[in-house]
């Protein structure tokens, strides 16, 4: 039996149905036309034979029109028939690659999989090389020189596409512009070579049940964990068992064994593709006349160099440095008490255990035992609400005619007030061999206006790896989980509701120091005691409510600790920024001799051994960019006063139709600040970070500002 969330879904009720009499995407066709748009329900490939073909077919597709492009008379060019059909062109071919893309994330098949990647590794090869066309090159110029009266969008999207000639190397010499080209296609393959070595990885470590004392039974008793008679297997590559253990094990030996092999994973694989893709970033970026790969990448955000995105983290680690050794000192205690040992120190494989133990013993606060509040699909129903009702949305479970998991769901989303479909997603929730690791929301298919006037709705998938249920049990879920789950499901809100004319400006597609801040601010609404009531419930006797108390505990807790997860995620950021700053080029890459002393310098000590980076996935696709998360936090909290400060705090329907208007729905087609400005109703502001992150008595003018330093 399956649920199909619709109109009393609103009222806090779900009815139990066939999955046959579920609508289909079909079901919506009507409403979509008479809102002049299309609702697009992807034709997922079944054979690695035909992935390979649709991505083929997509390029060939593509490179007709680029032909058709290159082959105008220069004199007769127009923004349609140059830059926006370069637009149009990109966005139908990646929609090829996306599917690929999710073929090679989730499918069941090794050899499907190994097809998608050889796919996706074709498609990236074909993108990097249509920027070196000189025959569409030239229509552009040619476009150009007419000096177009555009405004708005399209002159935005004149002025970035030919910024992106201009940094792929157009203006470069023939020689020089060929080995760029190169460089980036040799980059594009390593980039998918180090994707794949992450997901492929298998990390199982037996433990007896004397190692894993302290670590619950519920958790012993999840499928798959015990593997024999006194055997019990954690795979340190699924994030919910290696974090359960890592908070849980009493044994210091055993926390350490098991953060050796995860920090550690793909280190035979990556450690060397990690390098030789440092090495091909630094000879683009000095080819084309940056000072580092961090420069190249900085230009296109709102740090705009690699000095602002530098600066803005260095000042945040000494802004918490106060803080964090506090908070490191206090740890280091408990520590002492329980090892008996007085000169006991903190050590990387020890924070997120004694954080556990802090929380528990000063705050009352039992992670594992909040789980009961937190019933995966009761969690999910109860964000739907929430969300629906914040954005003026509506929800409903279609029919998946294809599936590439049994347990896969797909929702439809229309506008509550007009009946226009908007979009749909993919929910595939947990863990499984050979899926992707992690937690993210993938684009198949993005919003853009159609040549014919008609706009395409976006759909997308979310992949995510929360605990699966047990025997007897729902998958239940930790508080910082739904965290995790508020903020991905913040991501697919933002591609879905997109209004964006171009497919470039469309939903999450905005600058990568700020993509994170509307979710990021989303977090905020697990932390509300109102919000939680509408959901959270004991799924024993639904009846309990999480007590006042409680989650003020947990907020005390999480101040508390605050500055260790920070000091974490600023030590990632200056890794990140430290791999990619100016570099001689006839000198080798070792990046994990050069990740390694900032994770102790910035964070707590490691284990010499251990190469974090090879495991590092964010390396490859958030390089030079993983600043961003705090950069955009301190735009999420900001945002977040607009909630706040409204009459229904965080559950008020005007400021959630603002969020709605004001930033998810132009992307990136009009400059990011004059969207977050609008919103806020006034000029940015760093104060509600800084309190955030315990820091809040600094000057206004203080020491890490949004904007100074850029």
């Amino acid at each position: 039996m399956k649920q199909l969330l619709a109109t009393l879904l609103l009222c806090g009720l779900a009815h139990n149905v066939r999955s046959d009499d579920l609508k289909t995407a079909n079901s919506f066709r009507d409403a979509a036309a008479k809102a002049n748009s299309i609702l697009t329900l992807p034709d997922w490939e079944q054979t690695p034979e035909a992935v390979e073909a649709s991505v083929k077919n997509a390029i060939a597709t593509a490179n007709k029109a680029l032909d058709q492009i290159g082959a105008q008379d220069l004199r007769k060019v127009t923004f349609k028939s140059t830059i926006v059909a370069l637009d149009d062109l990109n966005y139908q071919a990646r929609i090829a690659a996306n599917k690929a893309t999710i073929i090679k994330e989730t499918n069941s098949s090794a050899a499907m999989r190994t097809a998608a990647e050889n796919a996706v590794k074709l498609f990236q090869d074909w993108a990097v090389g249509i920027d070196y066309r000189e025959d569409v090159y030239k229509a552009m110029k040619a476009f150009e020189k007419t000096n177009p009266k555009l405004s708005g969008e399209d002159a935005k999207l004149l002025k970035e596409t030919l910024r992106d000639y201009r940094r792929a190397g157009l203006e470069l010499s023939p020689e020089k512009r060929q080995e760029v080209e190169k460089l980036r296609k040799d980059l594009s393959k390593l980039g998918t070579d180090f994707d794949s070595n992450i997901v492929e990885v298998q990390a199982p470590v037996v433990f007896t049940k004397a190692d894993l004392e302290g670590v619950p039974e519920s958790f012993l008793a999840s499928p798959g964990i015990k593997t024999g008679d006194d055997a019990y297997s954690v795979k340190a590559n699924v994030t919910w068992q290696y974090t359960a253990v890592m908070e849980n094990a009493m044994s210091e030996e055993v926390r350490k064994r098991l953060y050796v092999i995860h920090d550690s994973m793909a280190k035979e694989k990556n450690v060397a593709v990690l390098n030789q893709m440092l090495a091909l970033r630094n000879k683009i970026a000095l080819r084309l006349g940056y000072k580092s790969w961090a420069d190249y990448q900085t230009e296109v955000k709102m740090a705009k160099s690699a000095a602002g995105a530098e600066k803005y983290i260095n000042d945040l680690i000494a802004g918490t440095q106060p803080k964090f050794s506090a908070e490191v000192e206090e740890l280091r205690k408990l520590k002492a008490v329980e090892t008996k040992d007085a000169k006991a120190k903190i050590d990387l494989w020890d924070f997120r255990y004694y954080q556990n133990q802090l929380k528990k013993q000063k705050y009352a606060v039992d992670s594992e035992a909040l789980r009961v509040y937190f019933p995966f699909q009761k969690t999910l129903e109860g964000m739907f609400n929430i969300y629906q009702s914040i954005f003026g949305l509506k929800f409903e479970k279609i029919s998946a005619p294809q599936k590439w998991v049994d347990d896969l769901q797909l929702y439809a989303v229309t506008d509550a007030a007009t009946g226009e479909p908007l979009g749909m997603f993919y929910l595939d929730m947990f863990p499984r061999e050979g899926k992707f690791n992690h937690f993210a929301e993938f684009e198949i298919i993005g919003g853009k206006l159609l040549p014919d006037g008609k706009y395409q709705r976006p759909t997308v998938a979310l992949l995510c790896n929360f605990p699966p249920p047990s025997e007897g049990k729902p998958s239940l879920l930790t508080h910082g989980d739904v965290e995790t789950l508020f903020h991905e499901f913040g991501h697919a809100l933002h591609t879905i509701v997109t209004r964006a004319k171009y497919s470039r400006f469309a939903g999450t597609n905005v600058p990568g120091d700020f993509v994170e801040a509307p979710s990021q601010m989303l977090q905020n609404w697990v932390w509300d005691k109102k919000v939680l009531d509408t959901f959270a419930a004991d799924y024993r006797d639904p009846a309990k409510k999480i007590p006042a108390e409680t989650i003020g505990k947990l907020t005390e807790a999480k101040l508390a600790t605050v500055g260790v997860y920070y000091r974490r995620q600023f030590a990632f950021a200056s890794l990140d920024l430290a791999l990619h700053a100016p570099h001689p080029e006839d000198k080798p890459y070792d990046a994990v001799a050069v990740s390694n002393p900032i994770l102790e310098k910035v964070f707590l000590p490691i284990a010499p051994e251990t190469t974090f980076v090879s495991y590092f996935g964010h390396l490859n696709g958030y390089d030079a960019g993983y600043y961003g998360y705090a950069w955009a936090d301190a735009i999420a909290a900001d945002m977040a006063t607009v909630f706040e400060s409204a009459k229904d705090g965080y559950q008020d329907k005007q400021a959630g139709l603002r969020l709605r208007h004001d930033i998810y729905e132009p992307g990136d087609s009009r400059d990011i600040t004059e969207s977050i400005e609008k919103f806020l109703g006034r000029k940015q502001s760093v104060q509600p970070f800084l309190k955030k992150i315990g820091i809040g008595g600094a000057k206004k003018e203080g020491s890490v500002p949004l904007k100074e330093g850029r």
